[in-house]
């Protein structure tokens, strides 16, 4: 395979591998569409059962208080039937007491049992508003699941299909040069290959040694930058000026790039590669 075939699938393949890597990002992002209305439903079922909690404590209130009151209606009534019986004074003045002891008692627990069928009710129409949120969002939630499980299951299709295409552009080019080619493109923003334009690589936009671009410019093997780690291929630049830009730029060497590379494996450098997977700049696949 000729090497501007193998440059021309290459950008053929980055270009699909570009647009899998942004839709399998879209893929991972659908579920967080429902992330808020479920944390919202979350909070309402949590809501619901401390309002249930209090509901179910004022309703026994609100009976305990029902029972007293009955109680204390019933002994006022008890005295006041007594008071025909009595004889003395004496026996006038503790009854009399007693009746009014009953008839405060009453007052004050008819005042408290309003007070508390108040909450009751208050309680009970706040739980029933807090269960049509509940039914509202569980419905919206039910109903958006089988959107996004749609539209997944059509991404995900999608995704197949670039798969099969990268394969087919793929094929007859080394498969180590792919699977580099492949982490370079994810780690660049979607730049795996790039021109060199004059002395300049595309990518980084270094100045790269006169030999070393003559090596780019031949087109007999892959290339890798030794500064950014992608590809590169010689495009003519329209400011070039021929020889003379040899001689207004210190072209070095590429033993002066073997320094260099030394020089960032210590510093640690690796442009987004694991250890050992920092490419040098003879990097190559055979034609």
């Amino acid at each position: 395979m000729l090497m501007e075939e193998v440059f021309e699938r290459l950008r053929e393949f980055q270009e699909i591998l570009t647009k899998r890597v942004e839709i399998e990002r879209e893929v991972e992002d659908i579920p967080k569409a429902l992330v808020a209305q479920e944390e919202l439903l979350s909070r309402l079922r949590k809501t619901f059962a401390e309002k249930h909690e209090a509901f179910v404590n004022a309703e026994a209130l609100v009976k305990d208080l029902r029972g007293q009151l009955t109680e204390a209606e019933a002994a006022r009534e008890a005295a006041e039937k007594q008071m025909d019986s009595i004889s003395t004074q004496r026996e006038y003045e503790a009854l009399n007491k007693e009746i009014r002891d009953a008839t405060d008692k009453e007052h004050q627990l008819r005042k408290d049992l309003q007070k508390e069928e108040r909450n009751l009710a208050e309680v009970e129409e706040a739980m029933r508003r807090d269960d049509s949120m509940i039914k509202l969002q569980e419905g919206e939630i039910g109903e958006k699941s089988v959107r996004i499980t749609s539209e997944k299951d059509s991404k995900l299709v999608e995704i197949s299909k670039l798969k099969a295409d990268e394969t087919r552009t793929s094929d007859g080019i080394e498969r180590d040069i792919i699977f580099k080619f492949e982490r370079i493109i994810r780690s660049k923003q979607g730049k795996g290959i790039v021109p060199v334009k004059g002395y300049v690589c595309n990518g980084c936009h270094m100045i790269l040694p006169a030999q070393f671009v003559n090596e780019v410019r031949s087109g007999n093997r892959i290339i890798f930058c030794p500064y950014c780690s992608r590809i590169l291929y010689y495009e003519e630049s329209e400011e070039e000026g021929g020889d003379q830009l040899f001689a207004d730029i210190e072209s070095g060497s590429l033993s002066d790039l073997e320094d260099y590379a030394e020089e960032g494996e210590e510093d640690g450098d690796d442009e987004g590669f694991e250890d050992g997977d920092k490419e040098s700049p003879m990097d190559e696949s055979d034609d």
